[in-house]
């Protein structure tokens, strides 16, 4: 999709010819034209779509009227949306969690309230996270499974309390090295609500259907998917796996 994009607009390339790719400036800036590149090819499509529905779920579901002017095609998808959706309680939207077992961070899309059928057809009933997805599910069911139990495991934090700013690389820097109070840190985590760790929902609504379908997430499966990635990435960071070989081996005399 790059050479498309640089086919699509040839001041791409030109842009290149003096940048040091040895360089943190030179890739910083190379990877800026290959995103370029990509847009101009296409690429972000599905992402900027599947970005706009999100923004559209979350007015169906404030009970807030669409906007006007609001395409056929999207009127089709938030109708499916709501339709799918109707026996669900939202109770919290785009929350930012972290897991510090594992490291990471994320924000889920909702937090419902369900009272219902369950993945087994016995009825269930409780909180649990749930996440739009507006792409193929076929392939990534482990990792959105994965997701979702880790959401489901997190704690709300506030980023909100200690601001950053990621466009001035000097002063990230020196954010990062800010001595925070104990007490300061610990305002702004708080607990989630006691949300199943043992099922989560997936809203698939692929753009542009006009159709919805709901799944079942097994959060357990999910969980352990999880932890095994951590023990991957963390064992990435090992070194010494490999030493030199240096038998000591008499060489052979030399013949006069």
């Amino acid at each position: 999709m790059v050479l498309v994009g640089a086919a699509a607009q040839p001041s791409l390339l030109d842009r290149t010819r003096d940048l040091d790719p040895s360089s943190r400036e030179g890739k910083a800036a190379l990877n800026s034209l290959a995103e370029q590149a990509v847009g101009l090819a296409g690429g972000h499509t599905k992402r900027e779509k599947g970005t706009h529905l999100h923004a559209l779920s979350e007015v169906v579901d404030q009970g807030a009227p669409l906007p006007s002017g609001t395409c056929p095609a999207d009127l089709a998808d938030m109708a499916a949306y709501k339709l799918s959706t109707v026996a669900f309680d939202v109770m919290a939207m785009e929350k930012f969690v972290v897991v510090p077992e594992l490291g990471v961070g994320g924000t889920f899309d909702r937090m419902v309230r369900y009272s219902g059928p369950g993945p087994d057809g016995e009825r269930i009933e409780g909180l649990f996270i749930a996440d739009l997805k507006t792409g193929s599910v076929e392939y990534g069911s482990l990792k959105i499974a994965s997701q979702l139990a880790v959401y489901s495991r997190g704690e709300l934090y506030d980023h909100s309390r200690f601001p950053a700013d990621l466009s001035d690389a000097t002063a990230f820097a020196r954010w990062k090295k800010r001595e925070v109070p104990a007490d300061d840190a610990a305002s702004a985590y708080s607990p989630l609500p006691p949300v199943s760790q043992e099922w989560g929902i997936v809203v698939h609504l692929p753009a542009g259907t006009g159709e919805c379908t709901l799944y079942w997430a097994d959060l357990r499966l999910g969980w352990a998917a999880a932890k095994l990635a951590g023990e991957v990435r963390a064992m990435r960071g090992v070194k010494g796996a490999l030493r030199r070989f240096a038998p000591e081996v008499a060489l052979p005399a030399t013949i006069a």
